[in-house]
């Protein structure tokens, strides 16, 4: 086994390397609902901008199993970026509910309305342009340019970073190593097919270049893989330590009706999960300095139903749960709703809470 010498021109390299995944991605393409694989590509028919934009959008900090299903139902219910755009945010938000980062639902529908007031419906086919758009960050636009329109762009996701850093065998460690890992992907970016190429090295990664276990003898750059050729590819990349994430707390309150109706809340639309249904309670602290029930909805009988537990990235919570009725002549405010607890679209950490108030 050999390392390859990457001081060469940047065209050499990427012949060396693309030539070789290329074929590797022609024979093993995943099969994914918002992919135009490479024999589709061959027969003519090309990505749609609007389903390459909603799937990558969908796919940050979310697996490609819980994207799948969902993407579907979106692409279902609003077809185009103009379908998107005509939908009220409350729509977007409630069938986003579930997966997580909900400022992507506010901006999703924002870029939606962007592309469709400005752009006539049709995604700009420039990295600069389409990075003007609200929630299409760097990676984003890269991906949109080389997937839907077959530019030349550096697109470099977690897979593609693995990859890049054990070809190059990078120790510098992540997060610190990321703009030497992009511009070592550059060296061996190919002019053409860059969408089959960016989703090849993705590919490679998800299925082959494993974050533990990689397969180094089934892959297609093994022979110019610096890592594989020292015998350390499961060491890289390196990352840094994690700081232990704070611990939060917090109550929330379950009033329900004579309906069966639970009473909802209108989160603010800054902050986390704003915009978002959820139940009435405290703010999220590291300790409650005070009487929980002076942030209940309403005074009632409040019975403790128990306590849920959640992670969001930057730090746990556990909330306490308690229910009650709601008290005679009690009136909701305007950021208010008495829902159905089955037919409210909520954040997992909100379904989790009344899944324990109904003592399920």
């Amino acid at each position: 086994m050999r390392a390859m010498a990457y001081d060469g021109k940047a065209e050499k390299n990427s012949r060396l390397i693309a030539a070789p995944l290329l074929r590797w991605y022609d024979r093993n393409a995943r099969v994914l609902p918002w992919r135009v694989g490479p024999k589709e590509r061959r027969a003519g028919r090309r990505p749609d901008p609007y389903a390459v934009w909603l799937s990558e959008i969908m796919l940050q900090q979310t697996t490609v199993a819980t994207v799948a299903p969902r993407y579907a139902a979106f692409l279902d219910r609003w077809p185009d970026a103009k379908a998107m755009a005509a939908a009220p945010l409350d729509d977007v938000l409630g069938q986003w509910a579930g997966l997580g980062y909900y400022a992507r639902a506010r901006n999703l529908h924002k870029c939606a309305v962007t592309v469709a007031r400005e752009h006539d419906g049709k995604f700009p086919d420039t990295e600069e342009a389409l990075r003007q758009l609200p929630g299409v960050g760097a990676y984003t636009a890269a991906a949109i340019t080389a997937i839907a329109f077959d530019r030349r762009a550096i697109v470099v996701d977690g897979n593609i970073e693995r990859v890049v850093a054990r070809l190059f065998a990078i120790k510098t460690p992540l997060p610190a190593a990321k703009p030497e890992i992009k511009a070592r992907a550059e060296t061996i970016w190919p002019a053409k097919r860059s969408g089959d190429f960016a989703q090849g090295l993705m590919d490679l990664g998800a299925s082959i270049c494993r974050p533990k276990s990689p397969a180094c003898l089934l892959c297609p750059l093994t022979d110019h893989c610096a890592a594989a050729a020292a015998g350390r590819a499961e060491a890289l990349p390196r990352k840094a330590a994690k700081k232990p994430k704070p611990q939060r707390c917090g109550a929330v309150f379950a009033m329900t009706n004579r309906k069966g109706e639970m009473l909802f809340e209108r989160r603010a639309e800054k902050g986390l999960l704003g915009g978002m249904m959820g139940l009435p309670g405290t703010d999220w602290r590291a300790a409650q300095e005070r009487d929980v029930f002076a942030d209940a909805p309403a005074p009632s009988d409040w019975a403790p139903a128990g306590a849920i537990a959640h992670t969001f990235t930057h730090f746990h919570l556990t909330l306490d749960v308690y229910a009650g009725r709601a008290p005679k002549g009690f009136r909701r405010s305007a950021h208010q709703q008495w829902i159905r607890p089955e037919d409210a679209k909520l954040p997992t950490v909100f379904n989790k809470a009344v899944r324990r108030a109904l003592g399920r």
